[in-house]
């Protein structure tokens, strides 16, 4: 059942620690990770997506309450929850990557399925764009 590990974290660090992590799975597409703390992330990231999908004033107030960044919760609504938009839950994968070399724990990477990170080419062009925009102005 999610959201019943204690992670070896008082409560307020546990929090601020899956908060942090969510934050950046949603940013960057990916994090690397222990097994037990990615099937957390898991669990949290889902919702807030899901709340995304909703697309209500509240539903990105309880998002922003969450979510460390606010470019984080506008780029959940406006590029993560279209592209969710046909799909059930089931945002993220986990991928075990084996044990640690310094403790042995096992780790593994939290990724969100169907996510492409924007390439540098990307949003180069996106700049080029905007910039002939205004030229055009």
């Amino acid at each position: 059942m999610p959201g019943t590990r204690k992670l070896g974290r008082t409560t307020a660090h546990r929090n601020a620690m899956l908060r942090g992590m969510v934050t950046l799975l949603l940013e960057n597409g990916q994090v690397e990770t222990t097994l037990t703390r990615a099937k957390e992330v898991r669990s949290i990231a889902e919702k807030m997506i899901t709340l995304g999908k909703k697309n209500t004033l509240a539903s990105r107030r309880a998002a922003l309450a969450y979510i460390t960044k606010e470019d984080v919760v506008t780029k959940v609504f406006v590029e993560l929850a279209p592209l969710y938009a046909g799909r059930n839950g089931g945002y993220t994968q986990i991928y075990k990557l084996g044990p640690r070399r310094g403790d042995g724990a096992e780790m593994a990477i939290v990724k969100l399925i169907d996510y492409k990170k924007p390439s540098a080419d990307d949003k180069k062009a996106k700049k080029e764009k905007k910039a002939d925009k205004k030229d055009a102005e």
